[in-house]
């Protein structure tokens, strides 16, 4: 089957991508891993002996980051809902973040652990109108911020991929009624054209 020009654009500017070459050379997964690192520079979230939880972490480039930080003292664990080859030192739980199953596997390999940080890269199935996924990737965002409020122990912190959209600033609102700061970064690893943005919370009421 051909491909579309929009998809052959995709290809060819994926193929020539920076970002994608440097994964490529530096052994990551996916070019995501440079957003994680640039943000991590600046805002010092990982460090030796983080224990965090990764959410929506397939293919795996930000556990693999996480896991090199953390050391060993620290601790990734992860969850998605598409399979994710194994990670030295990364605890995987694969299934559907929106079922109370999946959650209460996942809650149960924590034991009891209180979380310093919760990273969230999440982003639904795209299916092209604007209006279906920006509510769909709020949902899961909304579900992300719960989790941070059943699980991140006082003073943690929660970086989270949001859209720029109408479900924006009521979100916002949530994370600033949850967190002592809230910050926006856009990386530069980050497309030009996305609407993505990362908010990060800082200091856990």
């Amino acid at each position: 089957m051909a491909r579309s020009k929009s998809s052959n654009d995709w290809l060819r500017e994926h193929v020539h991508d920076h970002y994608v070459q440097m994964a490529q050379k530096d052994g990551y997964r996916a070019r995501a891993a440079y957003k994680l690192l640039e943000i991590n520079d600046k805002d010092k979230l990982i460090r030796p002996g983080t224990v965090l939880a990764d959410l929506g972490s397939a293919p795996g480039s930000w556990s693999q980051v996480a896991a090199r930080l953390v050391g060993d003292r620290g601790k990734v664990y992860a969850l998605d809902i598409l399979p994710m080859n194994p990670i030295a030192d990364v605890e995987f739980i694969q299934g559907d973040f929106r079922e109370q199953e999946v959650l209460d596997r996942f809650v149960a390999l924590l034991g009891g652990r209180e979380l310093d940080l919760v990273i969230s890269d999440m982003a639904p199935n795209i299916s092209g109108m604007s209006a279906i996924d920006q509510a769909r990737s709020f949902h899961l965002c909304e579900l992300a911020l719960e989790f941070v409020r059943d699980h991140l122990k006082p003073g943690g912190s929660f970086l989270v991929k949001v859209f720029q959209g109408s479900d924006f600033q009521p979100y916002l609102k949530s994370m600033r009624e949850l967190f002592d700061e809230v910050v926006s970064r856009k990386p530069k690893a980050s497309r030009d054209r996305s609407t993505e943005i990362y908010l990060l919370g800082k200091g856990r009421r």
